[in-house]
């Protein structure tokens, strides 16, 4: 009835005041105009906004001006009163699609400052029934993308971008496509695998099934072309049929290498014979299992020089060459393969055999020819080479490996317990640089010495040292005697250890009795440097919780493992990761030409998942295990 009632108000006065105008002296007529509100864009300050919103009558507009103030309240910085205002307006706002994308957009946007990522996910959640202008659902998509990346979700944020190239104009969805394959490029096959079949969203399933196939078939010109064939057909209509990848297209025009004589170089005499011969014989293993007898595989001893060695692989027709070993035998020898190497032709043809080749006086020089070489060391600054690639079981590496692992745990302030020697200030300046890269913080590092100083150090980084002291001057003014327990830091939420094996059996029981009853223990991360060479359970259950990286032929023990074990069971875990590493040299000869051309292409190695950079460095995965209940399980 009131409604009733202030309608027939508003009719009366507007008949008032039409007659009133019609009784006075003829004007012009006044003409007002309405002028349009875009949400799109924030064009004045937050206090002209609100002034608006105090003086328009219309319920629709004073809701736009609302919002308008809220979205230039959070660019101003006063995020606060934004919140405020959006709380306020969510009681009673016009139900239209438009206004309502704005508020949850806005408020999500707030969640965003003021609380978590994920909060701010729940709660910006718009329903596909909705209309709405393209500038909304890019905001929208643009928005839950960002926030994805933010909470490390990489395939998710692959999903939303997906949906966003929808909305854009050509020039943006080819730069969003982009950004879409390079997301794509680290993330392993098994993942893909389980995300290939989105009915729901066929744009961002045809990504991911792009992303697999050339994964997978990378290392098979003629197998790739033909699954994308049948891939183009099946989806005629994504972004990536009618132009594919600038880098997927590269891969399909690179030929594999195919050596016949593929040369290695190692010290197979002298002082690091020793540790050579795991290589070797994890080339030798590989060869067997292969089966193939039409490459013919030679030795040639580095012990005399890195340099003549790979003359005298040249000399012998080799076609490709792994190798050599020792890094100050890959410095000797980077500079020397940057260039074409000056070779004689070989008179006679090699045999299939595997064999050492002895030392043999160098020829003169008739012919220029590159031969391919993966190097299984790193260097200093060298020159990248189109044929030249770097393979290294490296510290540092596996130290950049274990950040990018802790940060996909959520980790958010790591605590660094590190040996007090050359190798572990090698890797926690890496890990400490990798952490910087992913969340733009500096990573807490305490480095300890062997004996009594160790347990002081792990007392002074968790807190407990400054916490005993406290208490000692309380009770040196308090009278009677108080009794009190020692505090541990709560600020931090993992430890990583980077110590030899020999300290992890002490440096582990410091730290579980130096977390104080009133706190709970953080998640402990260790290297392969730590693993103990004992396999018994007694002593995998006194790192019982421990997460540890390693090869994962190490982390899960099967045939092989058990087999060389046999054969050499006097080797440590360093020569059986030797092993491991020939092996994987051998497998990669005839990928890594393909894997360099798309730098997406990882293979699954025993050493880990391989990927190449495009220096021709050899990037290494590593797996990942926890000692629980005596056992190490992979996870």
């Amino acid at each position: 009835m009131l409604k009733r009632l202030n309608s027939t108000k508003f009719i009366s006065i507007a008949i008032l005041s039409t007659a009133l105008f019609g009784c006075s002296t003829p004007t012009e007529p006044v003409k007002t105009e309405k002028k349009e509100v875009y949400l799109s864009a924030v064009t004045m300050a937050s206090s002209q906004y609100l002034t608006l919103a105090a003086d328009e009558k219309n319920r629709e507009m004073r809701d736009k001006y609302i919002l308008l103030a809220a979205h230039a309240l959070l660019n101003e910085g006063n995020v606060g009163t934004a919140d405020k205002s959006l709380q306020s307006l969510g009681q009673d706002i016009t139900q239209k699609p438009e206004l309502l994308a704005e508020h949850k957009y806005l408020s999500a946007r707030v969640l965003e400052m003021t609380s978590t990522y994920d909060n701010a996910l729940k709660s910006l959640d718009y329903p596909k029934t909705w209309t709405l202008p393209n500038w909304q659902w890019v905001s929208y998509y643009q928005f839950k993308a960002r926030l994805y990346q933010q909470t490390n979700q990489p395939i998710e944020q692959v999903r939303q971008l997906s949906l966003l190239s929808q909305y854009l104009p050509s020039t943006q969805a080819y730069e969003t496509n982009n950004q879409i394959w390079q997301l794509l490029q680290p993330i392993n096959e098994h993942t893909l695998l389980s995300f290939r079949d989105d009915i729901a969203n066929p744009i961002f399933a045809g990504w991911v099934q792009l992303a697999y196939i050339a994964k997978h078939y990378a290392v098979n010109p003629n197998d790739l072309v033909r699954k994308l064939g049948s891939w183009q057909q099946l989806n005629p209509n994504h972004p990536a049929a009618a132009k594919l990848p600038t880098d997927l297209a590269n891969a399909l025009n690179t030929q594999p290498y195919q050596p016949k004589n593929i040369a290695v170089l190692l010290p197979l005499t002298g002082p690091r014979a020793v540790v050579a011969d795991s290589v070797k014989q994890g080339i030798i293993a590989n060869y067997m299992a292969t089966g193939d007898n039409t490459v013919a595989i030679n030795f040639f001893d580095t012990a005399q020089g890195a340099t003549l060695a790979y003359q005298q692989a040249v000399t012998a027709g080799a076609e490709f060459i792994i190798g050599p070993l020792l890094q100050s035998e890959v410095e000797q020898l980077k500079n020397t393969v940057t260039q074409p190497a000056a070779v004689e032709a070989p008179t006679t043809a090699l045999p299939a055999t595997r064999s050492v080749m002895p030392v043999a006086a160098t020829p003169a020089p008739v012919a220029n020819k590159r031969i391919p070489q993966l190097f299984l060391n790193n260097a200093d600054g060298f020159t990248p080479q189109d044929d030249t690639f770097f393979f290294a079981l490296s510290p540092t590496d596996e130290a950049i490996d274990a950040a990018q692992r802790l940060y996909n745990d959520g980790i958010q302030q790591p605590l660094l317990l590190v040996s007090n020697d050359a190798v572990g200030h090698r890797m926690a300046d890496s890990f400490s640089d990798a952490w910087q890269q992913l969340t733009h913080k500096p990573a807490e590092i305490h480095y300890y010495d062997a004996g009594d100083k160790m347990k002081l150090t792990v007392q002074e980084a968790l807190g407990v040292t400054d916490s005993k002291e406290r208490i000692a001057r309380i009770k040196a003014i308090l009278t009677p005697k108080i009794e009190a327990d020692f505090r541990s830091r709560r600020d931090i939420d993992a430890i990583y250890m980077i110590s030899a094996s020999r300290d992890l059996l002490l440096l582990k029981p410091f730290i579980d009795v130096n977390f104080s009853v009133f706190a709970q223990p953080v998640p402990l991360y260790t290297t392969s440097r730590s693993r103990a060479e004992s396999n018994t359970r007694e002593t995998a259950t006194e790192l019982n919780n421990l997460t540890i990286s390693d090869i994962p032929w190490l982390i899960t023990p099967n045939t092989e493992t058990r087999m060389v074990n046999e054969l050499w069971p006097k080797w440590s875990n360093s020569r059986k990761r030797l092993y491991i590493m020939g092996y994987d040299a051998l497998d990669l000869v005839g990928k890594l030409a393909q894997m360099r051309a798309l730098p997406g292409y990882q293979f699954s190695g025993r050493s880990g998942i391989l990927s190449v950079q495009p220096d021709g460095t050899i990037n290494r995965q590593l797996s990942w295990g926890r000692y629980q209940r005596g056992n190490l399980r992979p996870l």
